[in-house]
């Protein structure tokens, strides 16, 4: 306890001299969306496609889970055509299957152009994946189809106010801070027993402080934040989060930390080496609903071609939904593309071989009560291959599952799915 009130009081105070430390900076914002020599991303680049003073975000158009079924959303955020000072943004998304409305709104106000410091306000009812983990600082990524989600059966309901603090501490350093709080309720069957209480419906206070480094990343700076449109390595992620108990009503007291090394390595011969190590560890009363699982992406069904569904760019695949949570967790995966096999102009195949590992550990699994899962107390691994970009964007994936989580059943092991990248 000790422990997590120093961390506490160093995170806060952290926070004070980040933010007061950014009112004396005078660093110059490289890449601004008004330049008038930087060349404009396409619509399907940014996934923003801008009508008068009102930019559509293309993210909420069309999505599908298994829990919501389709949702259909709308949503988007004012540009400077109405202002350059302040912006106004939300969705509002409706899914079918669970004949349940989201939406979110809130707003943004530019404090200082130099630095592109904003600071805003949201309100959001939503759906949020149990065990899911992202950096503040992460760049917006866009994709026509989202490929993991599709497969994601696990979810949790909240409720959530938050407030950021975006700058850049240089055109190449990002961070950003957030106070949220969110009352949680549960969708799947699970309680949280701390203290001698059983929660199922909690509510979680939290302080979190991201810095994102990318020095040959080349952004779009945006009223929705920083868009990549060359997308330089290495890339260090780094992430503080502090919740708080009785301050907002919170009800556990933890700290949480992240590290992540995304890098890349492109040769003359056009291969390349993909490799992506991250680092969490979770410290205090953590529910299951904010630990940390590998994003596994392996629906839990019997036969291989009922797990027939769509790959993701960084998950495990043989991995099934739900199989593991930590507090402890470190991820290796490493893809090493070759050069693509020329057949014609329209089929140009990419062979890629990938290598996935991953340990962890959770402290206290009787806490957590409802759900059946196992911990990553030793080492997972999985290898395989893809061949994408077969045709119209689609290919195919195989993964195999061993070590000392290997199953029984030679096919439960397996992952055969088809893989998605369109070229916009």
């Amino acid at each position: 306890m000790k422990l997590l009130l120093s961390i506490k009081h160093i995170v806060l105070f952290m926070c004070f001299i980040f933010i007061m430390s950014s009112a004396f900076s005078q660093t110059q914002n490289i890449v601004r969306k008004d330049s008038s020599k930087q060349e404009q991303p396409s619509a399907f680049k940014t996934g923003f496609y801008p009508l008068s003073f009102f930019d559509f975000d293309l993210r909420y158009l069309v999505k599908y889970n298994n829990y919501e079924g389709f949702r259909l959303g709308f949503g988007g955020i004012t540009n400077e055509s109405l202002s350059k000072y302040f912006r106004v943004g939300g969705y509002i998304a409706r899914g079918f299957r669970d004949d349940t409305y989201k939406y979110s709104l809130g707003g943004n106000i530019l404090i200082k152009s130099k630095r592109d410091a904003w600071i805003s306000l949201y309100y959001t009812d939503d759906i949020n994946e149990i065990g899911s983990h992202k950096y503040l600082t992460d760049a917006r990524v866009y994709s026509v189809f989202e490929s993991r989600l599709v497969n994601i059966t696990q979810f949790y309901k909240h409720r959530t106010w938050r407030a950021n603090y975006r700058q850049e501490i240089s055109s190449k350093i990002n961070s950003e801070i957030k106070l949220s709080r969110s009352n949680i309720t549960q969708i799947e069957n699970y309680q949280f027993v701390n203290n001698q209480t059983t929660f199922s419906r909690y509510v979680i206070s939290e302080a979190a402080l991201s810095i994102r480094i990318s020095p040959y990343t080349k952004f779009l700076t945006n009223e929705d934040g920083n868009i990549e449109y060359y997308d330089g390595f290495p890339k260090i992620s780094f992430q503080i989060t502090q919740g708080f108990k009785d301050f907002f009503d919170g009800d556990f007291e933890y700290t949480k930390l992240g590290l992540k090394l995304d890098y890349y390595i492109k040769r003359t011969n056009l291969s390349s080496t993909n490799i992506i190590l991250e680092g969490n560890l979770g410290l205090g009363d953590i529910p299951l609903t904010h630990l940390f699982h590998a994003y596994p992406n392996n629906p839990t069904k019997d036969e291989i071609l009922q797990r027939f569904s769509v790959a993701g760019q960084s998950s495990f695949e043989t991995m099934y939904f739900g199989e593991f949570f930590s507090d402890k967790l470190a991820t290796l995966q490493i893809k090493h593309s070759l050069r693509r096999f020329y057949f014609s102009k329209k089929m140009k195949p990419e062979l890629v071989f990938i290598t996935r590992h991953a340990i962890g550990n959770l402290s206290n699994k009787e806490k957590h009560v409802g759900l059946q899962f196992n911990t990553l107390d030793k080492f997972y691994s999985e290898s395989g291959f893809e061949l994408n970009k077969i045709l119209f964007g689609f290919g195919l994936s195989f993964a195999y599952r061993y070590g000392a989580y290997h199953l029984d059943d030679f096919e439960d092991n397996v992952s055969f799915k088809f893989t998605f990248n369109l070229s916009l």
